[in-house]
């Protein structure tokens, strides 16, 4: 067995190669999501030889967490421990080649996105629908004990309640409140409660209790990769730096809400769920299933609202065209919609889509001027998992050109107002998504 030294130096070399190779963007290909940034390129001989692999011809993912406001919470700081445990039990999934703390180096799948297989909208087969609730119950499977160490104060296992209202103490003090000061007006113009969270939280009954999982918490369509397998295909779940350890309910949840299945691929992914976490073993994770899945299914819609809005603000260009301020407005009417269940907010609670238009557009001017004022202020914004627009500047480089852009923001702001005076307004239907 190598002594700490060697080992040491071994990791010092592997660093020093690595970064030389992450400093050759030109050779691979950057793919960013909400989370990271990925260079995708061959590692190159001397690495190669490093890490034991056959050839420097070997793809690898030269990944760099993107700063970034949190949205939802994050139990574990660095995706390497998790990538660790679950790549010891499914061999489908990436593995974490080196960990340098502010980056790591993981392994590349060669596939395609299932959301790029199957687009949102259409569904995505049995087959499918049985592999994902089979990974699920694999999940299940993996023990507490080969787990990364969680705070002390986390929930227990079968403290589902108390995992719920980790979670909603997380989304109101962390994501709603931190970004009241920068978003609370827009919040309140479109019709968010001011106790959205808390309200909901205390609406529902005390959850059944689940023992508890390792929880991916984002299994959507474009977190699943299909590859090639000896039947055809497999399907690798990817991306785990958002993993938790809780109520597997909530993992079925989040995954039901973000896959975007229609009404009947829905049903039968719940009980295909259902049976295999029967099947291995865990029955007693499906524990007033039908009750405690509408709870979850009803956070996921209530959290959703700010970043959801956020979102919808932020990609709104400098100088936002029709176009852009319509698609925004309907992001933000389908969050609030599939929200107002939950909320118990009637069809007159939520505002015309004109309505949203005209605060999105009031919000961006204002933005825009405070910007101008204070440059340094808008630089949490680049961290709210989605750029800003436009990089921020110097106030005086920048400031005439940002007031020009107010001011034609601004002017957008009162053409729509005047349009929507014009003529009477269209309410649309107002049921809630699913």
């Amino acid at each position: 067995m190598s002594s700490p030294l060697h080992r040491r130096a071994h990791q010092s070399l592997v660093r020093r190669f690595a970064e030389a190779r992450r400093r050759s963007p030109q050779d691979g290909e950057t793919v960013s999501g909400h989370h990271n940034s990925n260079v995708i390129m061959p590692v190159g001989r001397p690495l190669a030889l490093l890490l034991g692999m056959p050839s420097g011809e070997v793809l690898a993912k030269f990944r760099t967490p993107l700063p970034a406001i949190e949205v939802v919470p994050r139990l574990w700081r660095h995706e390497s421990q998790v990538l660790r445990v679950v790549g010891e039990r499914l061999s489908e999934v990436p593995k974490c080649l080196a960990d340098f703390g502010d980056w790591s180096l993981h392994s590349y799948l060669t596939g395609r996105a299932l959301a790029d297989v199957v687009r949102e909208g259409e569904r995505i087969g049995r087959r499918r629908l049985s592999v994902l609730a089979d990974f699920f119950a694999r999940l299940a499977d993996i023990p507490e004990s080969v787990l990364p160490p969680v705070p002390a104060d986390w929930p227990g296992s079968g403290d589902s309640h108390g995992f719920l209202g980790r979670l909603a103490q997380f989304t109101e003090q962390r994501v709603h409140q931190s970004n009241r000061p920068r978003f609370g007006s827009l919040f309140d113009a479109v019709g968010i409660p001011s106790d959205a969270v808390d309200r909901y939280r205390d609406s529902v009954q005390t959850l059944a209790a689940r023992p508890f999982a390792l929880l991916h918490t984002d299994v959507h369509r474009s977190n699943v990769l299909v590859t090639p397998g000896r039947d055809g295909e497999n399907l690798v779940v990817i991306d785990w730096e958002l993993a938790l350890y809780g109520d597997p309910l909530h993992d079925l949840a989040t995954h039901l809400v973000r896959m975007e299945y229609d009404s009947k691929e829905r049903g039968v992914m719940i009980g295909m769920w259902a049976s295999a976490m029967r099947r291995t073993g865990h029955a007693d994770m499906t524990v007033e299933l039908k009750r405690d899945l509408r709870t979850y299914l009803g956070f996921e819609y209530v959290q959703s609202l700010y970043p959801d809005v956020m979102r919808a603000a932020l990609e709104l260009p400098d100088e936002p065209a029709r176009r852009h301020v319509v698609r925004a407005a309907e992001r933000v009417c389908r969050a609030l919609r599939r929200a107002s269940g939950p909320l118990g907010l009637g069809p007159d609670r939520l505002p015309q889509e004109r309505e949203v238009r005209e605060a999105l557009l009031d919000w961006h001017a204002k933005d825009m001027i405070r910007r101008m004022e204070w440059p340094d202020a808008g630089e949490e914004a680049e961290r709210l998992e989605t750029p800003v627009v436009g990089p921020l500047v110097g106030p005086v480089a920048a400031g005439r050109e940002r007031w020009d852009r107010a001011r034609l923001v601004e002017r957008a702001r009162r053409s729509e107002n005047a349009r929507s005076t014009a003529a009477p307004a269209h309410r649309e239907p107002t049921g809630v998504g699913s």
